[in-house]
């Protein structure tokens, strides 16, 4: 079937009265800056390229679905957090987003610290090359060959999540002779305004200590009380993917109480308090993010009015942007496969992906753009849902977004803002083969993670 006939799904002026969904571009050839990577434009044939390079070379040479990642970009973002804080706070890069040896080389490159939440990324990061010192260890249930690792690595932070952590990690740290750096989570009962699932600072949740009850204070008790164990300071994390800093202003307000109260009980002025990750970035043209110097402007004042209400020293701030950093600077190309209209409803667009690389729509119900890519198109926009090739109904890339009526298999399509969590959350469901990261910068493009082969299945598969 040619382009031009292929049968549209409904048009614009048929589904806004529905009242759901957001208007498309009055270009859909036009990208929205916002979501997608710095270096990404159209060339003058109409189609995307991203480090100087288009998106069907790409394709070509590295096959789809894959996740293209700006580099340049991404050592921007770097840049940009380490200026807006300083040198007298620590940006810690959430490493859970997205990790891989070169990325880690790069932050080491741009200054950043790191923070690791798994055996796993911890040996990737010491793999790389990242001094230990610079490194921090969060986790929920560290597992003891975990906490020796990081121990005898000399990770310069290990974040206690339980009553049991702080045992075990003052076990370790004593056995191996060492004064083990660590800072107390706290949950503040803080509801960020997110989703359910990666709200973190509500009592109702696996993370972290409670201050509601005096848990948090006990916490810092026995702490203190233990000669392996060095209190830095306390962490606080609130969520993922926030916008609104009212949410981190009653958190540090109750996190500088309970320092308040540990200096009155034990004569002790905490150095240091974290105040998480979690700030969002745009998905779509409705999301509207903070430049990081207005996050870091913001938080500062915070922490510092709360501090001199007080009457404390203001301690030195550490933040752990993940997403803010990698989720803007990557996107995922797929190959249109099959296009099937629903009258009066939508079209279905099924990719040669899914929710196997991207797990976010089914899992928090999450938004993205997406857009043609390998050409443009003066056809009528029609409402889509971008699906995957896997055997659930919830297979959903893109819930519901606009794209031209000619589109036709074959045709790239491409979902922005796919740096963060897509690839670390990939998944072999209906044995797919996880796909490739590959980096771009200044025209040159090279895998960092490479694509999964059908061989890698079958070497695990020792049945």
């Amino acid at each position: 079937m040619s382009r031009s006939a292929h049968p549209a799904g409904p048009r614009h002026a048929d589904v806004m009265t529905e009242g759901h969904y957001s208007a498309p571009a009055a270009d859909l050839n036009v990208l929205d800056e916002k979501v997608w990577a710095r270096t990404v434009t159209r060339d003058a044939d109409g189609a995307l390229t991203v480090g100087g390079i288009a998106v069907a070379r790409l394709a070509e040479e590295f096959g789809t679905p894959a996740y293209f990642l700006d580099e340049s970009d991404f050592r921007a973002r770097c840049r940009a957090w380490a200026d807006a804080f300083g040198p007298g706070a620590d940006v810690f890069y959430a490493g859970k987003a997205f990790l891989s040896r070169a990325v880690v080389r790069w932050l080491q490159e741009e200054g950043l610290n790191l923070d690791v939440c798994s055996g796993g990324e911890l040996t990737t990061a010491l793999d790389a090359g990242m001094p230990a010192e610079r490194i921090a260890f969060h986790g929920n249930n560290k597992t003891v060959a975990e906490i020796e690792r990081a121990v005898e690595a000399g990770v310069g932070r290990i974040v206690l999540d339980s009553f049991q952590e702080i045992v075990r990690v003052a076990h370790i740290a004593r056995s191996h002779g060492v004064r083990q750096r660590v800072q107390i989570r706290v949950t503040v009962g803080v509801e960020a305004h997110t989703h359910e699932f990666i709200a973190t600072a509500h009592e109702d949740q696996k993370f972290g200590i409670a201050l509601a009850d005096g848990q948090a204070a006990e916490a810092v008790r026995r702490t203190l009380a233990l000669d392996s164990l060095e209190l830095i300071g306390i962490h606080s994390h609130i969520g993922s993917q926030i916008f609104d800093m009212a949410g981190f202003e009653v958190s540090a307000r109750r996190v500088v109480q309970l320092l308040a109260e540990v200096r009155d009980e034990h004569g002790v002025e905490l150095p240091e308090i974290d105040l998480g990750g979690g700030l969002g970035i745009a998905y779509t043209s409705e999301d509207d993010p903070r430049e990081p110097h207005d996050i870091a402007k913001a938080l500062s004042d915070i922490v510092t009015r709360e501090c001199e209400s007080a009457k404390l020293r203001t301690p030195r701030i550490s933040v752990e942007p993940g997403r803010a950093i990698v989720g803007p600077t990557a996107f995922t190309l797929y190959e249109v496969g099959t296009i099937k209209p629903l009258e009066g409803l939508r079209t279905y667009v099924s990719v040669d992906g899914g929710m196997s690389d991207n797990i976010r729509t089914a899992l928090y119900d999450a938004e993205y753009s997406v857009a043609l890519v390998s050409r443009t198109s003066e056809a009528e926009p029609m409402l889509v849902r971008v699906v995957g090739k896997h055997c659930e109904s919830g297979d959903i890339v893109v819930k519901d977004a606009f794209l031209p009526a000619d589109l036709a298999p074959g045709d790239l399509i491409a979902v922005p803002a796919t740096g963060a969590y897509c690839r670390s959350m990939a998944s072999n469901y209906n044995h797919a083969l996880r796909p490739p990261v590959v980096a771009v910068r200044d025209g040159e493009a090279r895998v960092i993670v490479r694509r999964e082969t059908e061989e890698d299945l079958l070497r695990l598969d020792v049945g």
